[in-house]
């Protein structure tokens, strides 16, 4: 959504939803065996270019999503990227050249590119644009006029009413009238260019403003118009327009499906996760796009967020080994206030720095994504649960997941339809055997997942049965940081940096503010260890207290569960 106030400006109406007939044609989910996006928000581009090749490719994403290319107004806040005053290529996040040079190199990495598309609107004030275009509000010269704007001049106040909705402006910004040729046809160009520069469909910002019938006929005068098109139009119950409504130019993304993950993972049961889907009243899920959180939502709370620790990531786990929808992994930054932008000014020169979450290669997200692609066109097989929060399921013969969201470790043994081997639990990295009757028998510890698909039968990359696990640590703390700060191990071992804070192993924050990090060590070994805090610039903070002691056991690795010592 483009505005600073979504949670204000689409408030849920109560009532009854209002039934609509959708076209009977309809855009299919992307295209290929590849249907994850990572939606890397407020990215530079060649910042994207780069987690194409390094992370996205490699992972097995199929789409990248880029924030809004176009030229827009000034200021360091994300939703400044919303408010376009040109159709240049020349925001804050690269120019026509860096743009055209972050797709052909998505490309090369197997990754497709999907440009969220602000074409419902203008800017809200007046003033200089970020590539030195002139503008006043409707008046955008060389391209709009008042003339080209919608007769209403108001704020929209009435979800109930469809002409306030698709008629006036959204919280401020000038409404383009999409019903007038001339704006049809010049919106039409700036995504022919887009097209021309090689991406590869569009997101539809702000949907449900603008009438089904124009995003129709605009999408008809596109030289590639069977491009994938992916509408936000959020679902508000008893409001006058509704997101099925625009099934019939693309697919759309279905709110409810992050809004009923945060209700089951913050107070509901797992268990109702067996029907999650069209079961719970979403829209078909060949024609829905998922996310368990977005820009806004996660800053309007109505999704999960980071800041929600495992239950984050074990949703994320969830929604990427259930066959519904094609799902979006949001990969943003902290943030303590709403309008706070992108860090650097969106350069990511690393992951987990300067703020920067980096969710798309989150190892329990982004291992996720290959079992998605092994496991497509196989249906839900081998449900079990414990009647509350831990739940196991199969997908077919490719996969099978266990989630235990519990606060007590989860040991049993779990029936699949995986034909017998051995297997990489990729959440852990570590080996499995299942046995000839697709059963193996695993512990899941509080908060954490079991992951096991066909194409991931070796965790190390070698022979077929890596055999048991390397001994070492398993190290995890729990520890607040704020923006820019990162938690460290280091020890009296060269593996922990010999107390050299320049060596320490840095901790994955992906179970905020829980950090976890696994070394290898000798069996057997009598080490030393503390845990440090290092925020950008380099400054080091030790915890308070003596040095921790631990020592490996004879096989396998020693759990070390601490908490941060103030």
């Amino acid at each position: 959504m483009a505005s600073r106030t979504v949670a204000a400006a689409l408030a849920v109406v109560a009532g009854a939803a209002v039934a609509v007939t959708a076209p009977s044609t309809a855009q299919a989910a992307p295209p290929g065996d590849k249907d994850v996006t990572a939606v890397m928000f407020e990215w530079k581009f060649d910042s994207v270019a780069r987690a194409c090749t390094d992370s996205l490719g490699p992972a097995g994403y199929g789409f990248v999503q880029v924030s809004p290319p176009q030229e827009h107004i000034q200021g360091s806040q994300w939703w400044t990227s919303y408010q376009p005053v040109s159709y240049r290529i020349a925001g804050r996040l690269g120019d026509r050249a860096a743009f055209k040079s972050m797709v052909d190199t998505c490309h090369a990495a197997g990754v497709k590119v999907i440009a969220d598309s602000v074409i419902n609107h203008m800017s809200a004030g007046s003033g200089t644009g970020t590539g030195g275009s002139a503008y006043t509000k409707y008046n955008y010269p060389g391209l709009y006029s008042s003339y080209d704007m919608d007769n209403c001049t108001s704020q929209i106040n009435n979800y109930q009413d469809r002409g306030n909705v698709q008629n006036c402006e959204l919280v401020g910004l000038a409404d383009l009238d999409t019903g007038e040729e001339y704006v049809r046809g010049r919106i039409a160009g700036y995504l022919n260019d887009l097209l021309t520069l090689g991406v590869d469909g569009f997101r539809i910002d702000a949907s449900k403003h603008m009438p089904a019938d124009d995003l129709a006929a605009i999408k008809g005068k596109l030289t590639n118009p069977g491009i994938y098109w992916k509408h936000e139009a959020i679902h508000g119950a008893g409001e006058a327009v509704s997101p099925s409504e625009y099934l019939g130019s693309g697919d759309v993304q279905e709110f409810r499906y992050g809004r009923g993950l945060k209700q089951v993972f913050t107070g509901g049961n797992l268990t109702s996760l067996k029907n999650f889907g069209e079961g719970w009243g979403f829209m078909e899920s060949g024609r829905s796009a998922v996310f368990v959180a977005n820009h806004d939502t996660e800053r309007g709370g109505d999704t999960l967020t980071y800041k929600d620790g495992a239950n984050y990531t074990l949703a994320h786990v969830f929604m990427l080994a259930w066959p519904y929808g094609s799902p979006d992994v949001h990969s943003g930054y902290e943030f303590t206030q709403h309008d706070a932008g992108p860090p650097n000014g969106g350069a990511v020169t690393a992951c987990y720095s300067d703020g920067w979450k980096c969710q798309h290669s989150w190892r329990e997200i982004s291992s996720m994504v290959g079992l998605r692609n092994t496991a497509r066109g196989q249906g839900v097989t081998n449900w079990w649960d414990n009647g509350a929060d831990q739940i196991a399921f199969g997908r077919g013969t490719k996969a099978y997941v266990a989630i235990n969201q519990e606060g007590a470790a989860l040991t049993r043994t779990f029936q699949t339809s995986l034909p017998s081997g051995t297997y990489c639990d990729v959440q852990s990295g570590r080996s499995v055997a299942v046995d000839g009757s697709g059963r193996f028998t695993a512990t899941l510890g509080a908060g954490t997942a079991l992951a096991l698909h066909a194409g991931a039968r070796d965790c190390g990359g070698g022979s077929t049965d890596p055999g048991p696990v390397s001994a070492g640590a398993s190290f995890a703390v729990n520890a607040t940081t704020v923006v820019g700060q990162n938690i460290y191990v280091t020890g009296n071992q060269p593996a922990l940096g010999n107390w050299n804070p320049a060596g320490a192993v840095k901790l994955d924050p992906a179970a905020y503010p829980v950090w976890k990090a696994e070394v290898n060590l000798a069996a057997g070994t009598s080490f030393e260890y503390k845990y440090i805090r290092k925020d950008g610039a380099g400054n080091v903070t030790w915890e308070s207290g003596a040095n921790r002691t631990a020592t490996v056991p004879s096989s396998g690795k020693v759990a070390l569960n601490d908490t941060w010592r103030n």
